[in-house]
């Protein structure tokens, strides 16, 4: 008897141990309800912690989550220099993209430079060298190419130093070089290129200075939010294009590209948290390489941060909108008149006959792509679109669906079971 009376006491003890512990929380939430009341805010819907916790620390100092107290950087965008960065990951077009600024005679364009970044730190973890991404973009935007020199081992800086600048307007025309004209729109030849003078990267820098548009492309910005203080800071007041395809494609270019995406990947996966549970998208057959492995598992990984820069932009100021733009692959070259138009009125660029020409005939080449992947090159768009219908079987196709699932049905990719995909 006397043992039942105790638990009884006990019991009540921890309710009302709970209650006490309770009521605050509910004040709180009580508190909150009758200020959105007031104020006619609809109830939010409860969220990921981690997000909402990754979008306070964004937007404090000043800027909230509905945009609502949030101002507006004080800058003139028609007299300002324009600073754009291209945000893509891997086999997504993004060199196709970067390719009509690249044409632009007023854009200063650089394509890939963390890659000095990535190659110097190998095997480092993704997540850990964002903070080195960002400081070398802040760098570069102020035409300061000195940051180079952390990468560059005992290496001279000079102007064939920079990746991808074989295949760079700037540095292949006066009067850096006289392999180009600057104003004249079409591809540069690298053979040709490769023989200019290697300048010193101060020259680079002063050309840098010249021009009213500033474009750099990456694939090595994991996550949006790592670029957000530079979209704050007035100095560069950075706008952002997004590019996105369907990840049934990016798939398959990436499982074509295996061997060449090995070390990106395993950079990738080794930024995932210990606590995530990643399935990996492997090949259902007994060939299955640890090349393929590696670089399947990266896709589920790629669709998680897709959709977490989706909600970030969605949960941003007004202002932070209108500095970012999103554009998908399909789009792009489907209708490359259109969306030509779209980029540069975006951008603060005029465009002209030449440059649409350009774009044109970049789309209406003869197959999906050559067997360098990497190389840009005039494509049949609708095969390169449509490829992995072709190339993945249904157990792929499924499994990325799958896993993807969210971040399609945002961009408006229909499955698979459907005849007509957009």
């Amino acid at each position: 008897m006397k043992r039942r009376l105790n638990k009884k006491y006990l019991v009540l003890i921890l309710a009302y141990s709970g209650l006490l512990l309770l009521i605050p929380y509910v004040l709180d939430y009580r508190d909150k309800s009758v200020q959105h009341a007031k104020h006619g805010l609809p109830q939010q819907q409860p969220r990921c912690p981690d997000l909402d916790n990754t979008v306070a620390l964004l937007w404090h100092n000043g800027y909230k989550v509905n945009g609502s107290d949030a101002t507006e950087p004080a800058t003139n965008r028609s007299q300002a220099r324009i600073h754009i960065y291209l945000h893509a990951t891997w086999r997504t077009g993004s060199s196709f993209l970067g390719e009509l600024f690249n044409q632009h005679p007023d854009v200063f364009y650089l394509y890939e430079p963390m890659w000095h970044i990535w190659q110097a730190l190998y095997p480092g973890d993704a997540g850990s060298l964002q903070g080195a991404v960002r400081d070398m973009m802040n760098a570069l935007f102020r035409c300061d190419f000195s940051v180079l020199k952390l990468y560059a081992g005992s290496q001279n800086i000079t102007t064939s130093f920079i990746f991808g600048w074989k295949m760079n307007k700037v540095i292949c025309s006066e009067p850096l070089c006289d392999a180009h004209k600057r104003h004249e729109i079409g591809l540069v030849k690298e053979d040709q290129c490769a023989k200019c003078q290697r300048r010193d990267i101060r020259e680079l820098e002063r050309e840098c200075k010249k021009y009213p548009v500033m474009v750099i492309k990456g694939v090595r910005v994991l996550d949006l939010s790592t670029l957000v203080p530079l979209m704050k800071d007035p100095a560069i007041n950075l706008q952002i294009i997004q590019l996105f395809r369907d990840p049934r494609a990016v798939h398959n270019s990436r499982l074509k590209s295996k061997q060449a995406l090995v070390k990106e990947s395993i950079q990738v996966l080794r930024s995932k948290k210990q606590t995530d549970k990643y399935k990996r998208l492997l090949v259902p057959s007994n060939r299955v390489n640890r090349a393929e492995s590696y670089v399947s598992s990266a896709m589920e990984l790629i669709c998680d941060n897709w959709l977490s820069d989706m909600m970030l932009v969605v949960n941003a100021p007004p202002w932070v909108r209108r500095n970012y733009l999103r554009i998908r692959y399909e789009d792009l070259v489907l209708h490359p008149m259109e969306e030509l138009q779209r980029l540069y009125r975006f951008s603060n660029l005029s465009t002209f006959p030449a440059l649409e020409k350009f774009a044109l005939n970049m789309t209406h080449g003869h197959g999906y792509s050559s067997d360098k992947p990497f190389l840009i090159s005039s494509r049949d768009a609708k095969e390169a679109i449509f490829a992995w219908r072709e190339r993945l079987n249904v157990e792929q196709i499924n499994q990325v669906e799958a896993y993807c699932s969210e971040v399609m049905r945002h961009l408006g990719y229909q499955k698979n079971s459907l005849d007509k995909a957009t």
